[in-house]
This record gives C-alpha cells, structure tokens and sequence, in this order.
C-alpha cells in the first residue's frame, strides 16, 4: 500500500521532531557534499540556521583537510558505517579546542549521501580529568597525616630552641633566630592546611539556596579583597536547592572569587560574574557507591583577567601547582576535594581574555541523590 503525500508529510514531520530531540548534531550530506539537512543542535554546533547551512558545502563549513571529510568519502566508497572517536574539527567557526567523536553512515534511500553525527569530547574528558584531581586529592591526604606526624612535633622543638637561643644572642645573631622562628611558623602553617585533606569524616549535607551562598560570599568579597571590582549575578531564580554543606560551599566560591580578583589585579575595567543554571543530562558515578546521580545545576565563576596559560590549565587542581609568588598551590585542590566529595565536577576553561570556573552539582531531593529516576526532580 503506497503512502498519499499527506502520510508522507507526516512522517517527514516526525522524523524531524524525532531528530531534533537527539541531543547530538545530525546531518545528512548529498553527493554533491551539500548539507540536505540539520537538526537543531547541529544548527548550534554550526552556529547557523538549517536554511543557511543548506547553502554551503560541508567542507566550506569545516577546516581544510579535515579527517571528517576523508571518513565521508569512505563511507560512500564502502557502502557501510564507519565510526571515529577523538577527530579534531577547531575552527573560529566551530570555536577552539572542538574534539568530537564521529559516527557516519550510508544513506541507501539516497544514493550518495551520508548522514553524520557528532559527539563532543569536552564533558567526557572533563569528567575524566575530574577523577585525577580527586586522585591526586587522596594522594595529598595521605601526605597530610604523615607530615602531621612526622614534622610538626620536630619544627615544634626547632622553634622552642630558636627562642631559648635569641635570648643570649646579639643583634645581628637574633635576626637569624628570628628567621628560623618565622620559618618554622610557616612550614606548620602550611601543614595545618594540609591536614584539611585527612579529614575523612562523612559531610552534613542538606538542601543549600546557592543564592544565598553566593550573596554571603559577594559580600565578603566586596568588603575586603575585592572592594574595586565589579561582582555581577546572573542567577537562574527558579532553581532548586542544592544537596550540599553549606559551609564547604562558601570556602569553594570564596576561594574561587579571591582567585578571580587576583586575575584581575588593579584593572579598572575588571569584573566577576557569578552565574547560576539549570543543565539536565548529565550524569556520573557517585564516589563510594554504585549509584549514578544526575548534576543538573551549574555554578560559573567568571572573570575578564588575564587567564591561565595552557601549559598549567590541564593540572590546575593538582596540589602544589600555583602561579602566585607566595602561593602553597593547595587552595584549588581543597576546591576540587570539596566538590568531588559532594559527587560533583568543576572544570576551567580559559583564554587570554578571561576564566571560568564551572561547578556541576547534584539538586536536594527527598532522598540523597534523589529517590525519583531521571535525577532531576522538579525545579521549584
């Protein structure tokens, strides 16, 4: 029985609205290399309409010898799927630093084309970069517990015999009694928080207003170490309460906001933005169980600084890392500590004109990590 052009329109029409649900870009290609169709997010990844898209060839939309295009002329030549993970495809069209895994294939009902699918490598690789930092976290806790041991009681006797010393000592021979007495201040100071990171006692968590969070820290900012910059919210008003420590939240965005103040340093037209969304679909493993928790809100600290240079970004929350004068490079691990505990990610992304610090988190339900099956819940 043949379909009337009316079923046929149908069809069309749910095909569409089918595609335009996957949450990947989809598509087709003729065999004249003409874009035949686009879904919706495939007119996000390429940053134009379908209708324009439909203009343009496939190569004048991506970079010049692109393996993307070697894999569609296989697929035309072989006459089956093909699939191709980790293909870079940067473009100032497309943006910087755009990595996606393809999947491409055959089109029999049209002789020639092919359709394509794309998947962006930034959130898996986020994700796997987020299990270093608690890892190297764990391996800082260890070295905590030893040092608390090994060196405070030693740098306690140095110290007490740095005094006992200045005081028979001459002027010129004090200042080196006073050197060691500071130094040994200093190293304890440094090993007292390092000792944050043995506590392995289980959070008091509950449902947290992140708004709140995020006021009580902008004021903090504002009255101290941040008095000469701007602080600009951009909040998403109807979001539910995050499953969290209220307490540990505010030491993470302080620590965040201090970071951002001091990109920014003495320039006049330095600004922070904190920003606060709703951003369903993303899940990840809940350390210490087998439970999958769905991280639906996301917490942006935002900054026009000068950046972080490429060559530290990858290892940003790594313990010792820091490109401050003075800094012990533990103040970014604690961060990252925090958030991985309450089963959450924080990524950076940054260029020369700015950073971003991005903080995925689980929502309150009425059972940790929520009792319903998609995670989500309802926002209120």
């Amino acid at each position: 029985m043949n379909a009337t052009a009316g079923q046929v329109a149908e069809m069309a029409d749910a095909a569409q609205i089918v595609l335009n649900t996957i949450r990947r870009p989809v598509i087709m290609i003729s065999e004249e290399g003409f874009i035949t169709f686009a879904n919706a997010d495939a007119e996000d990844f390429f940053r134009s309409s379908a209708t324009m898209l439909a203009r343009n060839t496939l190569s004048k939309l991506i970079p010049f010898g692109s393996p993307l295009l070697t894999l569609v002329d296989q697929v035309r030549e072989r006459r089956a799927p093909v699939n191709e993970y980790r293909v870079d495809v940067s473009s100032p069209r497309l943006g910087i630093e755009k990595v996606v895994d393809l999947y491409v294939a055959p089109v029999p009902e049209f002789p020639g084309s092919v359709v394509v699918m794309f998947q962006e490598r930034s959130m898996a690789d986020k994700i796997d970069r987020q299990m270093t930092h608690r890892g190297a976290a764990r391996s800082v806790t260890g070295l905590a517990a030893m040092l608390a041991h090994e060196i405070k009681n030693p740098l306690s006797g140095i110290r007490g015999a740095a005094q006992l010393l200045e005081l028979s000592a001459s002027d010129e021979d004090r200042a080196l009694t006073r050197l060691i007495t500071d130094e040994t201040d200093r190293i304890v100071s440094l090993v007292d928080r390092m000792e944050v990171f043995s506590d392995e006692r289980p959070i008091d968590r509950y449902p947290v207003n992140i708004h709140v969070v995020l006021d009580h820290v902008k004021a903090i900012a504002k009255n101290g170490f941040a008095k000469k910059i701007r602080i600009l919210e951009d909040y998403d008003p109807s979001l539910p309460p995050v499953f969290a420590n209220r307490d540990q939240l505010i030491q993470v965005f302080l620590n965040l906001v201090k970071n951002a103040a001091e990109a920014i340093g003495s320039d006049p037209h330095g600004e922070i933005v904190l920003s606060t969304a709703f951003r369903p679909g993303i899940r990840v493993s809940v350390p210490g169980t087998q439970d999958r928790v769905s991280l639906p809100l996301e917490f942006c600290v935002r900054d026009n600084g000068s950046g972080v240079s490429e060559d530290i970004l990858p290892i940003l929350f790594d313990p010792f890392i820091t490109t401050k004068p003075n800094g012990s490079g533990l103040g970014l691990a604690l961060v990252a500590k925090i958030v991985g505990e309450h089963g959450g990610i924080i990524e950076c992304d940054s260029t020369p004109r700015g950073t971003t610090f991005r903080i995925l988190m689980p929502a309150w339900k009425e059972t940790p990590f929520g009792a319903d099956e998609d995670g989500e819940g309802d926002r209120k």
